[in-house]
């Protein structure tokens, strides 16, 4: 996952950023010995460019030796109370793009920007964000909304994935699972992304319960791990940000578990904070390692 802010050092934007400039930072990527790159639109706004820009990026990927099989969005909430239905067309566009770089996946939430608190905080996860409505009439509308992207993203040849975090309609594991299953389209799954949920200070579902409800429903996947403590004394938590293998969470338990409910599909590696593109080449590493094994080989032979 592209990672890199969207402002450059200049104050100018990436969306307006020469051709040479993207190739530069997807040069990073292909450096760290990547083949596949998530370009998700914190950074550029694939839906935004022009057809001539979006042919400039697509040649970009491919000089690079780089393929796109997912494109990951971020703060695009179709329910927004502010920017719903801008965020819709937003969507529908980012939809089209992704589907002519070739993407398999489009990832959406429903997290918004982020709150003054979060913007100041050193991670922006120990501070309150928005919550979504508990009105019966905005969740149906969230559904609904959803199977229009759905649909529009089936229609690409794609399929739409629905990003846990927190606060949100998909804020929790049987949350998550009773949004998925209200929608009730095959071309609409869960992103586990369990770390958003995990790293929070506030107390949590156990993370193999979690997975236990949401790996049946998986067609994609953001992998990243946290350090969680716990004091049952006072009550205190913490978390920081940790390669897959040594966080809290056992991804050799939840891919295995994956593979076993025909999980397939693209995962997009992520780590935040310090040197985040080797961090993130380091879980690449780790996952493809657990996928030769004799077990996972034998699951995906099924």
């Amino acid at each position: 996952m592209i990672q890199y802010p969207a402002t450059l050092a200049d104050g100018t934007s990436v969306q307006d950023q020469s051709a040479e400039g993207w190739a530069l930072a997807l040069g990073d990527v292909a450096d760290a010995g990547f083949d596949c790159v998530d370009p998700t639109d914190s950074w550029l706004r694939l839906g935004d460019l022009s057809p001539q820009r979006l042919q400039e990026f697509r040649d970009v990927v491919a000089d690079l030796g780089l393929r796109v099989p997912a494109v990951s969005t971020a703060r695009e909430s179709p329910v927004d109370p502010e920017r719903g239905e801008e965020n819709m067309a937003t969507l529908h566009r980012g939809i089209d793009a992704a589907a002519a770089v070739g993407a398999q996946v489009f990832n959406i939430g429903f997290f918004r920007a982020l709150a003054p608190a979060q913007r100041e905080a050193q991670w922006f996860w120990t501070a309150q964000g928005p919550v979504d409505s508990d009105d019966p009439d905005t969740y149906r509308l969230a559904v609904e909304r959803v199977r229009e992207l759905g649909r529009h993203a089936a229609g690409t040849g794609m399929v739409l994935s629905l990003e846990m975090y927190e606060d949100t309609y998909l804020g929790t594991a049987d949350d998550a699972v009773r949004f998925v299953t209200d929608v009730d389209l095959p071309e609409v799954g869960l992103n586990p992304d369990l770390g958003n949920l995990q790293r929070l200070h506030r107390p949590v579902e156990r993370w193999q319960e979690m997975a236990a409800k949401v790996l049946p429903h998986t067609n994609f996947w953001h992998a990243k791990n946290y350090l969680r403590t716990e004091d049952a004394t006072t009550g205190a938590i913490s978390t920081a940000p940790a390669p897959l293998e040594t966080g809290v969470m056992s991804y050799r338990t939840m891919l295995m578990d994956a593979l076993e409910h025909g999980f397939r599909g693209p995962v997009t590696c992520e780590h935040y904070g310090g040197d985040g593109l080797s961090v993130s080449a380091r879980n690449r590493d780790y996952l493809r390692g657990l996928l030769g094994t004799r077990r996972a080989q034998q699951l995906l032979a099924r």
